[in-house]
């Protein structure tokens, strides 16, 4: 029965779909995830290369590396994802590199559950993986440098691999972009998501054997079909505050804007939607951060009411915190997959290494601006970085 619907769940004819590969609109990161999602105005490390490539340019000097692990459904599904950015042409450039994986392995195949006479032998049943993959190749480039402001854009090229045990893979391609501008205090960004659209490509294999139970069970036998992503559009505000000389609160809002039909979602008003996401972070002397978020704004049935079917508002939140000695740091999330009032929480860790050593790490130019009232040891650099 799993493989039917897993099958079934990919059988489209070169058509549209809202919700296809959903898969990339996880999260990336701890940090991330405890903000509610709301990080392309914010993420700075190698997960910008997810949120919006534009802010790699804030990998200065040393490559960084970030792995996250996450289980879904009491560890039914498994969710990887390992970054690595690498600053070049003196820290104006920066390439990044993303690896997602979210699978659902030992899934079993009930094809043969029944023998010809009507019998159940359960030897028969096997299993197999339904897996998703997502490669990210992404650039970024500083456009303006200065002591106001930074610009900055980035690209990513995307890479997917699904597949559905030996039944049925697809590749497909696709493209991001992102803007950042920041300065001290406001961070504005855009990430454009698919901005070409993104399809995949789907081919199903099946045995002889296998075709005869889906003829004789009154189910259809795909055999290519192809699905493509619509574009959208997340343009995002966030606004870092200075309430002490060691204490910082960063706040940050996402509006995600899709464009393709109505959705459930906060503000929808065919064919736009927009599902806006919260977060904000307290960052205690550069080394403590504790993290809150909110998102997926929905209308749903109150709890428990069948007969009136009374609507209300609901909300996915989140929590988080994070710690960071010399260049190793350890973040925490507490997400819900649902709503506030649904007990589907699950624990997200990640890791983030800056790879240069502290006491050499000497920014090659200005870019990053501090969160502390420290002293920065920066070579100067005077009016903005030409692009060729």
């Amino acid at each position: 029965m799993m493989l039917l619907i897993s099958c079934c769940a990919v059988c489209v004819s070169a058509q549209f779909r809202k919700y296809s590969n959903e898969f990339l609109n996880i999260g990336a990161g701890a940090r991330g995830l405890a903000m509610g999602g709301a990080q392309v105005a914010s993420a700075e490390d190698g997960n910008a290369g997810y949120w919006n490539p534009a802010g790699l340019v804030n990998v200065i000097d040393n490559p960084n590396i970030s792995f996250m692990h996450a289980e879904y459904f009491a560890g039914i599904g498994k969710y990887d994802y390992l970054s690595t950015a690498i600053p070049v042409a003196g820290s104006y450039r920066t390439l990044g590199f993303s690896l997602l994986r979210f699978g659902i392995d030992d899934i079993p195949n009930t094809l043969f559950l029944v023998e010809p006479d009507g019998s159940l032998n359960y030897n028969n049943i096997q299993s197999f993986s339904s897996a998703d993959y997502a490669f990210l190749i992404s650039y970024a480039q500083v456009l303006k440098d200065n002591d106001a402001a930074q610009i900055s854009w980035g690209a990513n090229t995307k890479i997917i691999y699904r597949s559905v045990g030996h039944f049925a893979k697809a590749w497909g391609f696709g493209f991001d972009a992102g803007f950042l501008y920041r300065t001290s205090t406001l961070r504005f960004g855009i990430a454009a998501r698919d901005v070409t659209t993104t399809f995949n490509a789907w081919n199903f294999s099946f045995s002889d054997e296998e075709k005869q139970v889906l003829y004789l069970t009154d189910n259809d036998i795909p055999v290519k079909s192809t699905e493509l992503t619509s574009p959208r559009l997340v343009p995002a505000i966030g606004y870092n505050l200075k309430i002490a000389p060691k204490l910082h609160l960063l706040a940050e809002a996402d509006f995600d804007i899709t464009f393709d039909g109505q959705r459930n979602t906060l503000i929808s008003s065919n064919p736009i939607s927009i599902d806006p996401k919260f977060g904000v972070e307290a960052n205690i002397a550069n080394v403590v951060f504790v993290r809150a978020g909110m998102q997926n704004f929905q209308r749903a049935l109150a709890d428990g009411d069948t007969l009136n079917q009374k609507k209300v508002w609901i909300y996915q939140p989140s929590l988080g915190a994070g710690f960071k000695v010399g260049n190793v740091a350890i973040d925490y999330a507490f997400t819900n997959l649902a709503n506030q009032s649904n007990p589907l929480y699950t624990n997200v860790f990640s890791l983030t290494i800056d790879l240069g050593k502290k006491a050499e790490k000497e920014t090659s130019r200005k870019g990053s601006f501090p969160e502390l009232d420290k002293p920065q040891k920066q070579k100067k650099v005077k009016g903005n970085y030409p692009v060729p």
